[in-house]
């Protein structure tokens, strides 16, 4: 399929801008690794332009035009867009596509979710109107108090490659709606239709400057944005040990930041399953969106009397995966994003090996496919808890597997990593499955299924997969500052001080 790729610049002030270098990064087809464009590579000079650009939208007309206006007005943009988004729904999933290599019929429900989550918080900052002055109850009656909720300000929004529009948008959506002005900087792996954004955004009127969008290196444009003094936020999604740099950076300006990190989460298969619906949903949890997801089910605990029979079936259907071009009917794993991270990918699976571990399928380039970044889904068992595939996030179609006999043992094991991002555990014991919930060391856990994920609910971390919560009201919370007014309603004075008259 021949898709047209268009040749955009960075997005600041509400125009097209080409970098001040005049530099550009290619874009490499991950399924052919054939280059099928460019884009503008941005540095530390065009972040000062677009903070300049952000700041400006932040204060013109006092405020009045987007940080002050009213939820109402802000909302009639966002849906605006989410409009849009649906009507160039085909192109955008093409291009996400083409550019991170995901299957055609996810990029297209990509698609589908970035405009809900415009949608949705459009309805919330219609409803922040409602919440302003909500008031106190104070324990003195010579005083009234009440509530305002405002924008945080400027915010630098930093965004990773497997869901390179969404995630953005996860910021995007409720930065804007709280009344925020804010920086973009997408994965320059996979930036196209984050440009895509910037051109519905002009479509459709947004004022100049309220949404600014960088693409370009981390360390060209995600660093100087993540340490301008400036930007009074930064939100990121990506690698810890990126995360811990921006946290590094940002204190030194005691300035916040909301970090979705990594992840190495746990799926717990108790022997009272219905097999195939759980080996179903175990190869989902892992394999969804190439396997590249920080919430990925990657390592299995199934308990040890069903172990034989529920990973024969594993293995087998796993084999049976259709891995192709994103753009084929029918296609369930395409390639990985780039080829640092197949040869990653690669690595680990051989580490395992030499480790001690069994390599049960997968972990290789399909036979078929001679060229693209792909990797057949892999399945590893005889795994130690010191090994590095199961402590470490692989980001790709990996998963490692332990047996369990008890509950306890179970939960011991999931909660042994550094990680916390996720959980889900598979049991048609209900009870069971609400006392695992809460013994999982994790901000997310799913029941009977895994990823399931909903705008209207929180996602985010604990441990070392960050602190936060993007996604329902907490999203949009992230971006606002609570201030309290108080104020004295005594016709009487204070009584603190008696003037000298009185003395």
């Amino acid at each position: 399929m021949a898709i047209t790729v268009p040749r955009r610049q960075l997005f600041i002030g509400g125009q097209w801008a080409e970098p001040v270098r005049r530099q550009t990064l290619p874009v490499i087809n991950p399924a052919t690794e054939d280059i099928i464009g460019y884009i503008p590579a941005a540095t530390s000079e065009d972040v000062e332009l677009a903070v300049e650009a952000a700041r400006k939208a932040l204060t013109r007309n006092k405020g009045k035009d987007w940080a002050r206006a009213s939820g109402a007005v802000r909302a009639k943009y966002l849906r605006a867009i989410a409009a849009k988004v649906i009507e160039r729904k085909s192109e955008l999933a093409n291009l996400e596509a083409i550019d991170c290599g995901k299957p055609l019929d996810e990029a297209a429900w990509d698609m589908d979710d970035v405009a809900g989550c415009f949608e949705y918080y459009a309805d919330l900052a219609e409803e922040l109107d409602a919440k302003q002055k909500a008031p106190l109850v104070l324990p003195m009656d010579t005083f009234k108090g009440y509530i305002l909720k405002e924008p945080i300000g400027v915010v630098g929004l930093i965004t990773p490659w497997n869901y390179p529009l969404l995630m953005a948008v996860w910021k995007v959506a409720p930065s804007l709606a709280a009344g925020c002005t804010a920086i973009l900087k997408p994965s320059e792996l996979a930036s196209r239709t984050c440009l895509e954004l910037a051109d519905i955004c002009r479509e459709v009127g947004l004022p100049p400057g309220v949404l600014n969008i960088l693409t370009g290196l981390g360390i060209e444009a995600g660093a100087p944005l993540a340490s301008h003094p400036h930007v009074d936020k930064i939100v990121f999604t990506g690698s810890t040990a990126t995360g811990s740099n921006i946290m590094t950076s940002a204190a030194k300006l005691v300035k916040p930041v909301s970090l979705e990190l990594g992840g190495k989460s746990p799926i717990i298969v108790f022997d009272d399953v219905e097999i195939d619906k759980a080996v179903e949903w175990t190869m989902f949890g892992c394999f969804w969106t190439n396997g590249q997801i920080c919430s990925a089910t990657s390592r299995l605990l199934v308990h040890e009397r069903i172990a034989g029979e529920f990973l024969d079936k594993l293995v087998k259907w796993t084999k049976n995966i259709k891995i192709s071009d994103p753009f084929e009917e029918g296609c369930r794993l395409g390639p990985v994003v780039s080829k640092g991270q197949y040869e990653r990918v690669l690595k680990f699976v051989s580490n395992a090996r030499n480790e001690g571990a069994t390599v049960l399928c997968g972990g290789a380039r399909p036979q078929h496919l001679k060229k693209g970044y792909f990797v057949e889904p892999a399945i590893i068992s005889n795994v130690t808890t010191s090994m590095e595939i199961w402590r470490e996030e692989v980001f790709g179609p990996v998963l490692c597997v332990k047996t369990f006999s008890t509950e306890d043992e179970a939960i011991h094991l999931a909660n042994d990593s550094q990680y916390g991002l996720a959980g889900a555990v598979l049991s048609n014991d209900l009870e069971r499955c609400d006392r695992v919930s809460k013994a999982f060391e994790a901000g997310i856990v799913w029941v009977n299924c895994s990823q399931p994920c909903f705008c209207q609910a929180p996602w985010g971390g604990t441990k070392r997969s960050g602190f936060g919560r993007e996604l329902g009201e907490w999203g949009l919370e992230n971006y606002l500052s609570v201030k309290q007014v108080t104020q004295y309603i005594s016709d009487e004075p204070w009584g603190w001080y008696k003037p000298p008259s009185k003395l």
